[in-house]
């Protein structure tokens, strides 16, 4: 995965909190409008889901039974996996972009403009691929939600990490990609990349593998949703140079529309009262004179002086 951490600021200038935060706020809201309005055709993500597992099934990569078996039976692992899978992503994600934020200044645009560009890819596969997740499958499936199993501990209720009451505020075959794993993956790559601590190093490295478990233990996720989720990240990560050059010619289009021209400054007349008028020895009323007439004045006095020294002498 290429991802640049020491991509600087648009023309050099820290970003302010007062414009980050409506931009960020904004995108997300697109995000979560968008996975609603999504039609979710429940026939279709029912195929969807059966044809990811089937797929798993032939490749011999369906860790998702054993997982659910195990957190099924025993509660001090299925409980705060539960508690991980409903909170975690809206824990975790917003404090890794605010220490982007404060302390790697220098790499804060491209992580920002990366989780971004990740997140509305996210929304265009919930768009075309509609999918089932292992928990909203036929019983005869083999997979139990555990997120309902332990709803008595937590905030959520049947759907999902929504809270109780409020399962009809989220796409619920909204599986393919997972972007718990894909957010996670982010955090885990600035993390590693950007701290200078061993243990913040190791927890980004332990943060994406555990939230793969989680998904899929609580069976909320297939493991190539997890795999997905990744694959948005990574092409996230090569489209966003090309979406900050974008940005700054974006940006430099709507500066040059709105830059005030300079009004033309017209010359002031002197406020000096004699405007280059000079008084002569003798004269009561000052003329108009000019540098060469000065000198002119100047030259025809000294020759006058002179004659007149001449004839004195003479005398």
């Amino acid at each position: 995965m290429t991802y640049a951490t020491a991509v600087t600021p648009s023309r050099g200038h820290r970003p302010r909190w007062w414009t980050e935060l409506p931009l960020i706020a904004v995108v997300y809201g697109l995000y979560s409008m968008g996975r609603l309005l999504v039609r979710e055709d429940i026939p279709a993500a029912v195929d969807n889901g059966l044809a990811i597992l089937r797929l798993e099934q032939a490749l011999h990569i369906n860790a998702e039974h054993p997982l659910n078996r195990l957190l099924t039976a025993h509660p001090t692992l299925g409980i705060p996996a539960d508690f991980a899978y409903a909170s975690l992503h809206y824990v975790v994600t917003p404090a890794v972009l605010v220490w982007m934020f404060r302390r790697r200044t220098a790499a804060y645009r491209a992580a920002r403009t990366w989780l971004m560009t990740s997140t509305l890819l996210g929304l265009v596969g919930f768009t075309l691929m509609p999918t089932c997740p292992p928990r909203l499958l036929d019983a005869h499936h083999g997979f139990v939600d555990t997120m309902a199993q332990y709803s008595d501990y937590g905030w959520w209720g049947a759907g999902a990490s929504a809270p109780r009451g409020l399962s009809g505020m989220t796409n619920q075959y909204a599986a393919m990609p997972s972007l718990h794993v894909g957010w996670a993956v982010w955090c885990g790559v600035l993390l590693w990349r950007n701290a200078r601590h061993p243990l913040v190093r190791a927890l980004g490295v332990a943060y994406p593998l555990v939230t793969v478990l989680v998904v899929m233990g609580t069976a909320n996720h297939y493991f190539l949703d997890a795999v997905a989720g990744a694959g948005v990240m990574a092409v996230g990560a090569l489209l966003t140079r090309p979406f900050m050059r974008l940005a700054d010619r974006v940006n430099d289009r709507v500066r040059a529309v709105f830059v005030q021209v300079p009004v033309p400054v017209t010359p002031v007349r002197s406020t000096i009262v004699s405007d280059g008028c000079k008084t002569s020895a003798g004269e009561r009323i000052p003329g108009q004179r000019t540098s060469s007439a000065d000198s002119s004045d100047a030259s025809t006095g000294s020759a006058a002086e002179a004659s007149d020294d001449a004839t004195a002498a003479a005398r």
